[in-house]
């Protein structure tokens, strides 16, 4: 179910279910409204509403069971959805990597073409075409993907002997503009939200310094003396790893700040993470 069938059945529901209420409350109030008081009308609304109160959980229960289907439609329609994207990714993937070779073989090509052409295919189990009907075959829904296929298969070794860096740039690039302009339309299926924490800046860097709480270092040297007092290490091996593991905290790194050109506590510096 696509997002916008989804939104237009919960419209409907929604409506349905305003106008019971709308209902119900002229039917609680009608002895109180001018014009019903008193009437055969309002006798009407009465018996009105004492059979939707009768039918009250009756219909919240149909109502609950069917919106609970929508959203499960809705759910297997998204899960089917992501899984197709993935697989253009691969497709994307694949045709970029063979653009990449200067003299492919028929088997690379073969390889290529068809984790495309599976992608192709696997769309009907996402979408059917978009004006399809009982005698026309309509439109494919995402025309990008057959340029990718198209400008492929310029490149069959069988057809095209010694297709040069030219061609293979221009393929390539026909490849990424079709990617992209399938990905920008795809993607608007998935309801997919901003994230909480976004990181916006280009050249962005990791802002925690290294460091521990002193309850986990106690932890390490409780963990570490249990082991030696159990199992004692093997001494080349211990020294070899202690080596290691040193210099490997005691050197900075872009991504890994070191204070003082130090290394803390017994085990030559805090655990990496």
């Amino acid at each position: 179910m696509t997002r916008t069938t989804l939104n237009r059945t919960l419209r409907r529901a929604y409506v349905v279910l305003i106008l019971v209420l709308l209902v119900s409350l002229v039917a609680k109030l009608a002895e109180h409204i001018p014009g019903l008081a008193g009437t055969p009308l309002e006798k009407l609304f009465k018996d009105i509403y004492e059979y939707l109160k009768d039918m009250a959980l009756v219909f919240v229960t149909v109502v609950a069971a069917y919106l609970a289907n929508v959203f499960q439609r809705r759910q297997q329609f998204v899960t089917a959805l992501k899984e197709e994207w993935h697989e253009i990714v691969r497709a994307k993937s694949a045709l970029y990597t063979f653009t990449q070779i200067e003299q492919p073989t028929l088997s690379q090509y073969l390889a290529a073409f068809c984790t495309l052409s599976e992608t192709i295919d696997n769309m009907r189990t996402v979408y059917e075409n978009v004006g399809e009907t009982d005698n026309q075959i309509g439109l494919y829904p995402f025309a990008p993907l057959h340029d990718m296929r198209r400008a492929l298969q310029t490149l069959e070794p069988r057809k095209t002997a010694d297709a040069g860096p030219e061609a293979r740039r221009l393929v390539r690039d026909t490849i990424l503009q079709s990617f992209y302009a399938v990905r920008e339309g795809f993607l608007g299926e998935l309801d997919l939200e901003a994230p909480d924490s976004p990181l916006l800046i280009y050249g962005a860097r990791r802002l925690k310094k290294p460091g521990v709480l002193k309850a986990i270092q106690r932890q390490q040297d409780d963990q570490r003396a249990h082991q030696d007092r159990v199992m004692p290490p093997d001494a080349r091996i211990h020294a070899f790893l202690t080596e290691l593991h040193h210099k490997e905290n005691s050197t900075a790194k872009p991504w890994r700040q070191i204070a003082n050109g130090e290394v803390h506590g017994p085990d030559a510096g805090p655990p990496l993470t």
